[in-house]
C-alpha cells in the first residue's frame, strides 16, 4: 500500500496488460464493419444529391460505357445532332422511351460529353448541353412518321453497343447510321403482303378452322393488305385506314356467311375475321406505352395509349359498320357463343404457330436471322399458355403468364443476337391476343341491343387481357435483367475486338 499526500493509504495498482497488435484480417474486418455502419447511417449517396444521368444506364445493355480517348468532344453540336438523329430513328422503328433515353445517354457519355440532360415527351426528343462557364446548347427533334422496320432497330441497337464499347468514333457512327436509315428493308412489299395472308390462314387453322376457312382468310387478308397500301399512298389517316381494313375483312366474312362460300362449305365468319384483325392490333405500340408508363415516362405513355385506343376504336368502328351493312342485307344471326374444336393434331398446331410467328416477323420487317429464334419463343409461349389454362389459371391470367415467359426469353435471345427485346417479344406475343373475344363483343354491342352490357363486359375483358399481355412482356424483360448483365458485357468485348 502506498500513501497519498493526505496520509491515506491507497490500494496497490498494477500496470495494464500489454495490448497485442491487430492482425491483417482483423484490420480488414474492422474497416468493413465501419463501411457497413456508414452505409446504414448515411446511405450510398447524400440524400439531397441529384442522381447522375449516367446512373440511368444501370440495368440496360449499355451500363458502364467506355469513354473514348481524347477527352471531351470539342465539337459538341455535331455529337448532339448525331444523338438526336439516332433517337429519331429508334422512335420511328418502334423503340420505347426508356431505350431511346438510355441510348442517348450512353452515346453522348461514350463520345465524351458531360453535363447532358435528355427530355422525351411523346414524339419529341430534347437534349440540353450545359458545360460549366460555357454557353448551353439545346436542340429538339420531333418524330412525325413511323414505319415497320425491326431489322433497322436491331442495327441501331448494335451501333449503340459498338459506340459504348469504344470501338466506333463519331464520324464512323454518323456514316453507319446514315447507311442504316437509307438501307432497304429486308423483305420486299410483295413478300410482306403474302406474309399478311399466310398469318391469317395459319392462325385460323390454330383456332379450329379447316383448309376452307384458311383459304378464305388468306384471300381476304391479301385484299386488306392491298387496301391499306393504297390508302397509305393517298395519305389517308391511320384511323380511317384501320377502320376500312376491319370493315373489309368483316364484310367479306359476312357475305360468305350470307350467300355461301365458293367452295360450298359454310364457314363461321368469326374465325375468318379474327385472323384478319390480329395484325391490325397495335401490339408494338401498346407494349411500348405500357413500358413507358412503368419506366417513368407518363406523358409519352399517355400519348401512345391515346394512339392505341384510337386504333382499337377504328377496329371497333369498322367491324360495327360491317355488321350494320350485313343486317341491312338480311344476314342471319350469328351464334357468337360457338366454339371451334381443333381441326388438326397438336403437333400440326405447333407448326402452324411457328409459321404464324415467322409471318408476323416478315410483316414487321424483322431481320431474317431472328425469324427462327422468334418462332421458337412464340411456340414456348403458346405451350405456357396451354399449360396455364390446364392448371386452371383462367382465360385472363394465362396470357399474362405466357407473356412473362415470352418477355424473359426475348430479352435473353435478343441480346445474344445483338437486338433489343421488343424485336423478338412483340411478334412472339401476338398469338396471345383475344381476337375472338373482340369480335364476339362487337357483335353483341352492335346487333343484340338487349345484351349491350354483355358486349361491354366482353370488351373490358378483352382490354384486360391485352394490357396483361403488354405488362407481362415488360415484367419478363425486367426479370431477365440479372440474367443478361454478362451478355451485355460480352457483346461490348466482341465489339472492342472488332
Amino acid at each position: 500500500m502506498t500513501k497519498a499526500p493526505d496520509g491515506r493509504r491507497r490500494p496497490p495498482t498494477t500496470p495494464l496488460p500489454p495490448t497485442q497488435p491487430l492482425t491483417a484480417s482483423q484490420v480488414r474486418q474492422n474497416a468493413a464493419a465501419k463501411r457497413m455502419l456508414r452505409r446504414l447511417v448515411q446511405g450510398e449517396n447524400p440524400p439531397t444529391a441529384p442522381m447522375s444521368i449516367v446512373d440511368r444506364l444501370a440495368g440496360s445493355p449499355y451500363a458502364n460505357p467506355m469513354i473514348q480517348v481524347g477527352g471531351v468532344d470539342t465539337s459538341a453540336r455535331k455529337t448532339i445532332d448525331f444523338a438526336l438523329h439516332l433517337a429519331e430513328s429508334m422512335f420511328r422503328y418502334g423503340a420505347g422511351a426508356l431505350e431511346v433515353e438510355t441510348s442517348i445517354i450512353a452515346v453522348t457519355a461514350a463520345l465524351g460529353l458531360k453535363h447532358i440532360e435528355v427530355d422525351i415527351t411523346n414524339q419529341s426528343v430534347a437534349i440540353n448541353y450545359a458545360p460549366k462557364d460555357q454557353p448551353p446548347i439545346s436542340l429538339l427533334r420531333v418524330v412525325r412518321s413511323w414505319t415497320n422496320n425491326y431489322a433497322g432497330l436491331a442495327q441501331v441497337h448494335q451501333l449503340v453497343t459498338d459506340i459504348v464499347a469504344g470501338g466506333v468514333g463519331r464520324d464512323e457512327a454518323v456514316r453507319r447510321l446514315d447507311e442504316i436509315v437509307r438501307a432497304s428493308k429486308p423483305f420486299p412489299r410483295w413478300m410482306v403482303t403474302v406474309a399478311f395472308g399466310v398469318f391469317a390462314a395459319v392462325f385460323v387453322g390454330v383456332l379450329g378452322g379447316g383448309p376452307g376457312a384458311s383459304a378464305i382468310a388468306f384471300g381476304s387478308n391479301l385484299l386488306v393488305s392491298l387496301l391499306a397500301r393504297q390508302l397509305g399512298r393517298w395519305r389517308v389517316p391511320d384511323f380511317f385506314t384501320t377502320a376500312s381494313c376491319a370493315f373489309l375483312v368483316t364484310f367479306i366474312a359476312l357475305l360468305l356467311w350470307r350467300f355461301g362460300s365458293p367452295i360450298g362449305i359454310q364457314i363461321a365468319p368469326a374465325i375468318v375475321v379474327v385472323g384478319g384483325i390480329l395484325l391490325l392490333l397495335p401490339t408494338g405500340r401498346l407494349v411500348s406505352s405500357v413500358q413507358d408508363a412503368i419506366n417513368g415516362f407518363p406523358v409519352t405513355a399517355a400519348g401512345r395509349f391515346l394512339s392505341t385506343m384510337l386504333t382499337f376504336g377504328a377496329l371497333v368502328a369498322g367491324i360495327s359498320v360491317a355488321f350494320v351493312f350485313g343486317t341491312m342485307m338480311g344476314m342471319e344471326e350469328i351464334d357468337v357463343t360457338e366454339t371451334f374444336p381443333p381441326a388438326y393434331d397438336f403437333w400440326v398446331v405447333v407448326i402452324l404457330i411457328a409459321i404464324a410467328v415467322v409471318a408476323i416477323g416478315v410483316t414487321e420487317q424483322t431481320s431474317w436471322q431472328l425469324l427462327l429464334p422468334t418462332a421458337g419463343v412464340g411456340v414456348v409461349g403458346y405451350m405456357v399458355l396451354l399449360g396455364a389454362e390446364l392448371i386452371g389459371m383462367g382465360a385472363r391470367f394465362s396470357p399474362a403468364v405466357a407473356a412473362v415467359v415470352i418477355g424473359l426469353m426475348a430479352r435473353v435471345i435478343a441480346l445474344r443476337m445483338g437486338a433489343p427485346q421488343l424485336v423478338v417479344a412483340v411478334p412472339a406475343a401476338l398469338i396471345l391476343l383475344p381476337g375472338l373475344t373482340i369480335f364476339r363483343s362487337m357483335y353483341v354491342l352492335t346487333i343484340e341491343e338487349s345484351e349491350i352490357l354483355v358486349g361491354a363486359g366482353g370488351m373490358l375483358n378483352a382490354g384486360a387481357i391485352v394490357l396483361g399481355v403488354a405488362a407481362g412482356i415488360v415484367l419478363g424483360d425486367t426479370l431477365a435483367r440479372p440474367l443478361t448483365r454478362s451478355l451485355a458485357s460480352n457483346e461490348r468485348r466482341r465489339a472492342r475486338r472488332r
